[in-house]
């Protein structure tokens, strides 16, 4: 009598292999991405980069190693000019706006000063303070607490604030270091770019090259259709609030305009960090035109924003506006602030491991071994 089942036998077997095997992956994944991250970027700059080196070297009669290194100082020279132009263009408003922020703080304290000697407010202070008496409180005992809470809280924000600055300054030189990096091997991996294509079909069967080159066609699309859509819908909610500050003749509006853009990456909040306390300052202070048409603003980018996401998404990326919108939800559930673009990258990577067959070939191996994939393909 059979107490084992030899072909059961093999089917466990063979799960319990490919599931050491997806661990493994996952722990590669997890713990040798940090020690060659620069290497990983430096692949996809290059694979970036080779259409305009081979173009150059088509065209220019350039040797390859010529064409790598001046499309790559032409890269360095564009990037640096314009990170340039846009930082001292941003620096000059911010300086002018942190001077009217300021003059704004100490019309704003002169407001709180007067408010706080007002008549009527203490007189509301004496009837408060006279109740709390009654009822064995001291007022001043607590609204020393409630001055302590909120000298504490600034005091913390403020050295959140210059942690946060003196953490930037530090990594600066690790972010050279890094950028050096992967600029050389950039030019490395794209100047022997063919050799090592040849290299690696020359390792991985043909079966295999097919799936990758499927797969491999599904993340590209997915990445940079994914950044291509941010980028999207960045400029779109920049342009609108410089459009709008324009029309409402806000000093400064291009530099509040691309600020307010780029806090459109945040998650939850996005434009309403700034515009949200923007508008309700506007009402407090009296410019009701200004607060009602940041209002307006704010509403439209808010409705926009909403309606043109999951569609940038679904047309950039190549995923279907519900499934785009899934997969924001659940990548921010799962991730916070990455998932936003983790989600929608890992959806198309499951796609394209599904479309690959990548599934079907492993249950199929699971359940019957490699000469049944051999004899589908």
């Amino acid at each position: 009598m059979r107490v084992f089942n030899p072909y059961l036998l093999h089917q466990i077997f063979r799960g319990a292999l490919v599931a050491a095997l997806l661990y493994f992956g996952w722990w590669a994944a997890r713990y040798v991405t940090p020690l060659v991250y620069p290497f990983i970027l430096g692949w996809l700059l290059a694979y970036l980069l080779n259409p305009v080196i081979n173009l150059l070297q088509r065209r220019a009669k350039f040797p390859r190693w010529l064409s790598v290194t001046t499309v790559i100082l032409i890269l360095i020279a564009l990037t640096v000019t314009a990170v340039t132009l846009l930082v001292t263009k941003v620096i000059v408003e911010l300086g002018a706006l942190a001077v009217n922020l300021q003059n704004n703080i100490n019309t704003w304290g002169d407001k709180a000063a007067n408010f706080w000697n007002s008549s009527w407010f203490q007189g509301v202070i004496g009837q408060l303070n006279n109740f709390m008496k009654s009822n064995n409180l001291d007022l001043s005992t607590n609204l020393s607490s409630v001055t302590g809470t909120v000298a504490d809280f600034s005091s913390n924000a403020v050295k959140a604030i210059v942690n946060s600055l003196i953490s930037i300054v530090q990594s600066l030189p690790n972010i050279a270091t890094v950028a050096i990096i992967v600029l050389l091997a950039t030019f490395f991996i794209s100047k022997d770019w063919y050799l090592i294509v040849m290299r690696y079909t020359a390792i991985i069967p043909e079966t295999a090259r097919k799936a990758v080159r499927l797969i491999s066609g599904d993340l590209h699309k997915a990445l940079f259709g994914f950044l291509k859509a941010q980028l999207i819908l960045v400029s779109l909610t920049a342009l609108a609030v410089i459009i709008g500050l324009l029309i409402l003749r806000v000093d400064y509006a291009i530099t509040i305009g691309l600020l307010i853009g780029l806090c459109d990456l945040m998650p939850y909040l996005g434009t309403g960090a700034v515009m949200v306390p923007w508008i309700i300052y506007a009402f407090f202070s009296g410019n009701v035109y200004l607060g009602i048409g940041l209002s307006v603003l704010y509403g439209l980018i808010v409705i926009v924003r909403q309606i043109m996401e999951p569609k940038v998404l679904a047309s950039s990326v190549g995923l279907d506006p519900l499934a785009a919108l899934i997969a924001l939800f659940v990548g921010l559930k799962l991730f916070g602030f990455i998932g936003l673009i983790l989600g929608p990258v890992l959806m198309v990577v499951m796609t394209a491991i599904y479309r690959a067959h990548v599934f079907h070939d492993i249950v199929t191996y699971i359940k019957k071994g490699s000469e049944a994939n051999a004899e589908v393909r």
